[in-house]
């Protein structure tokens, strides 16, 4: 049995690597290393990709979402609806533009943001809301967007984890994850669904308007070169992760199905558990499973984590401190967030190895080994 990882990215690597290392070399032999071919061509086969009309690439996913909020004309004091059960990124850039980040609860199954707290949380001066499609699956968007109608908010979405994911509406109207809201911002961290071989990070919209501003915000505010309009920030998609992106989106569905078969694995093996819930599969939205997540019953979870690593299984708490709680969120009054749930989830989530080239002899292990914890 190989060595078992969260993410295995040499043995994903092994597959295309005749792939991305022409891909590589055509960039190196073109020189184009900033704004290249190479972008404007992944640009274009993300955007067909995502059925959206602009898809812009930057630096990383944390730029992607803070140039989102740039280009939306807020201004400091505005409020911003927001998870706390999330990675710090999302609501990270809310407070660095001075704007206020309002945690609002997740529903327990499916981890996402809960729409009724949306609503319930929505006041005069609350202009945007920031949907996380966490681990893998859709946030409720249908819902959502009825809501930011309503109240004329913004949306955007994080779409870091779910890229691939697709939200299916009352209508039986199918769209992909980042393609719903105002804008989508992902990220494209090596360990991610489609990831690069570096940082990197995509904005999306359907709007031409927008979408300029986006683009000349990540472009230190210039539409025309040495004319700067706006106060703006670099962030740019090199040319080799381009190149490198563009072969693995040619993979990223395939990718999916290989997460589920894993993911299908985990749910079959236990199935039936009292102490271990499964990940929900919403009947709105396909999952890409970023993560497999369990959630535990009456299970010494920090125990549990332990003693995996000791038999050589990784496993990881994503995220074992919400945002309302770190300290970076005291000025904004964090602590005085009563969110019961989140903090329930954060003491009882453990995320197991999920990849693209899983074996079967891993996950028998790693469900053996799990058991035996769970049921002593």
């Amino acid at each position: 049995m190989r060595p078992i990882q969260m993410v295995d990215l040499q043995q994903q690597y092994a597959k295309i690597k005749t792939e991305v290392n022409l891909a590589i070399q055509e960039v190196l032999d073109s020189a184009a290393f900033i704004n290249g071919p190479a972008v404007s061509s992944f640009a274009a086969n993300l955007s067909q990709y995502l059925g959206v009309k602009h898809a812009i690439p930057c630096a990383n996913g944390t730029d992607a979402l803070q140039i989102s909020l740039m280009a939306l004309g807020l201004v400091p004091g505005d409020e911003v609806i927001t998870p706390s059960f999330t990675y710090v990124a999302t609501t990270e850039v809310i407070a660095l533009l001075k704007l206020k980040p309002v945690f609002v609860e997740v529903d327990k199954r499916s981890f996402c943001i809960d729409p009724a707290a949306i609503e319930k949380a929505i006041t005069p001066k609350t202009k945007a809301i920031v949907p996380v499609h966490l681990y893998g699956q859709s946030a409720d968007m249908e819902v959502i967007m009825n809501i930011a109608q309503k109240h004329n908010l913004y949306v955007i979405e994080d779409n870091a984890q779910a890229i691939g994911a697709r939200y299916t509406f009352s209508d039986n109207s199918v769209k992909k994850t980042g393609s719903i809201g105002t804008i989508g911002a992902t990220s494209f961290f090596p360990s991610k669904n489609l990831g690069a071989y570096g940082d990197g990070g995509a904005i999306f919209t359907n709007d031409d308007g927008l979408a300029a501003r986006l683009k000349m915000i990540a472009n230190h505010g210039q539409s025309k070169r040495y004319y700067h309009d706006i106060v703006g920030c670099n962030s740019r998609l090199d040319s080799l992760q381009a190149a490198i992106l563009n072969i693995k989106l040619r993979h990223l569905d395939e990718y999916i199905v290989a997460r589920n078969k894993v993911a299908d694995y985990y749910d079959k093996a236990f199935a039936g558990n009292p102490r271990i819930t499964v990940p929900y599969r919403s009947p709105n939205s396909s999952h890409a499973f970023h993560q497999y997540t369990l959630t535990l019953n009456g299970v010494d979870r920090n125990g549990l984590n332990e003693w995996l690593a000791s038999q050589h299984i990784p496993s990881m708490i994503y995220y074992p401190v919400p945002a309302h709680r770190q300290k970076m969120f005291d000025a904004f009054g964090g602590q005085n967030f009563n969110l019961d749930i989140t903090d329930w989830l954060t003491e009882r989530v453990i995320s197991l190895p999920i990849h693209t080239e899983m074996e079967e002899d891993q996950l028998a292990f790693i469900a053996e080994k799990l058991l035996s914890f769970v049921n002593k």
